[in-house]
C-alpha cells in the first residue's frame, strides 16, 4: 500500500460531499431570498399562463428553478448511457452534467434578453456603440444580470469541449453569442437597446465563470477516450 497516497481519497470524498452541499446550500438560500417575488408568479405559472409568468422576470426564474429535477434527471440517464457505451465514470457525468448545465443555464437568460419592451415594433430602434456609457445607467442588478446571461456557457463549453478551453476562446465564445443577442434585438424590433457594453459584460460573465471551472477543463488528450471502446474481435 502506497501511504503517501492513503489521504488523498477522503480528501477527494470530502470534496465532493461539501461542494455539491454548499451548491444545494447557495441554491435554497437564494430562492429564500426571493421567495416572495417568486410566488406572485406561482398562480399563473401552475395555470399555464402566457402573461404573468413566461412573459415576467419573476415567472421565467420561477420555471428555471422548477424545471432542476427533470434537468438532473437528463444528466443522469445521459450518464447512465456513456457509462454503458465505455465512457469512464468521471468524464461520462463531467459530459452529461456540462451538456444539461448549458442549456438550463442559458436559455433561461436568452428568453429574458428576447422579451419585447413596451413598444415592440412601434419605438424606433436603438443602438449604443460608445463603450461604457451604458454601465452607468444599468445599475447593479443590470450589470450582475448581464454577467449571468452567458456564465453557465463559459462555464461548461470548456469542460465539455477542448476547443474552447482557454480564456482567449470562451471570450470570443460569450462575445460571439452576445452580439448574436444584440442583433437579434435590433433585427427583431423588440424596443431593446443593442448595447456594445451589454456585449462587454457578457463576455466578461463568461470569461469569470470559465475560470471557476478551470479545473475540470478539458484537454485534447482526452477526446479519444470518451468514445465507446469497440468490443474485442472474436479469437480464431
Amino acid at each position: 500500500m502506497n501511504p503517501d497516497a492513503s489521504p488523498a481519497a477522503p480528501a477527494r470524498r470530502i470534496r465532493r460531499i461539501v461542494l455539491p452541499g454548499l451548491a444545494v446550500l447557495g441554491l435554497a438560500s437564494a430562492v429564500f431570498a426571493l421567495r416572495r417575488p417568486l410566488m406572485m408568479s406561482a398562480p399563473m405559472c401552475l395555470e399555464g399562463r402566457w402573461h404573468g409568468c413566461f412573459d415576467t422576470f419573476n415567472g421565467v426564474v420561477l420555471m428555471t428553478l422548477v424545471t432542476l429535477p427533470p434537468a438532473a434527471l437528463v444528466v443522469w440517464a445521459l450518464a447512465r448511457g456513456r457509462r454503458a457505451a465505455g465512457v469512464a465514470a468521471a468524464r461520462a457525468w463531467r459530459g452529461s452534467l456540462a451538456e444539461v448545465g448549458m442549456v438550463h443555464g442559458t436559455v433561461p437568460f436568452l428568453w429574458l434578453t428576447l422579451m419585447p419592451g413596451g413598444g415592440p415594433g412601434v419605438a424606433p430602434r436603438r443602438v449604443s456603440l460608445v463603450p461604457m456609457r451604458d454601465l452607468v445607467t444599468m445599475g447593479p442588478l443590470g450589470i450582475a444580470g448581464n454577467l449571468l446571461v452567458f456564465a453557465a456557457l463559459g462555464f461548461f463549453a470548456p469542460m465539455r469541449w477542448a476547443a474552447p478551453a482557454s480564456v482567449p476562446r470562451i471570450l470570443a465564445l460569450g462575445a460571439g453569442c452576445s452580439v448574436l443577442v444584440e442583433t437579434a434585438q435590433y433585427v427583431l424590433w423588440l424596443d431593446r437597446v443593442s448595447s456594445v457594453d451589454d456585449v462587454l459584460v457578457n463576455a466578461t460573465g463568461a470569461v469569470l465563470a470559465g475560470l471557476a471551472s478551470r479545473r475540470w477543463w478539458r484537454t485534447a488528450a482526452e477526446a479519444p477516450s470518451d468514445r465507446p471502446h469497440p468490443a474485442p474481435a472474436p479469437a480464431g
